[in-house]
């Protein structure tokens, strides 16, 4: 267990930021699947919330960068085929 007071903060800190990037993770997640499964007219309207979203993601490295950049680079090419 901790033994300093700053330890402490930065273990509460710590769980408030990991709770705080898993639900931003998984409602990226959720919002990607909708995504696929939308029409062309939804799925349109939807791609610019969610390269939003995975920008927000990368940026703060909840995920990697690259990675970021290929979920929106195969989800512009599936609604443009669609």
């Amino acid at each position: 267990m901790a033994n300093h007071k700053s330890a402490l903060k930065r273990i509460r800190s710590n769980e408030a930021k990991r709770l705080r990037n898993k639900y931003q993770h998984k409602t990226t997640r959720n919002a990607i699947k909708k995504l696929r499964e939308a029409s062309k007219e939804e799925a349109t309207a939807l791609l610019p919330s969610v390269i939003g979203m995975l920008d927000k993601l990368a940026k703060n490295n909840v995920i990697h960068k690259n990675k970021a950049a290929n979920v929106k680079s195969k989800l512009t090419k599936h609604v443009s085929a669609l």
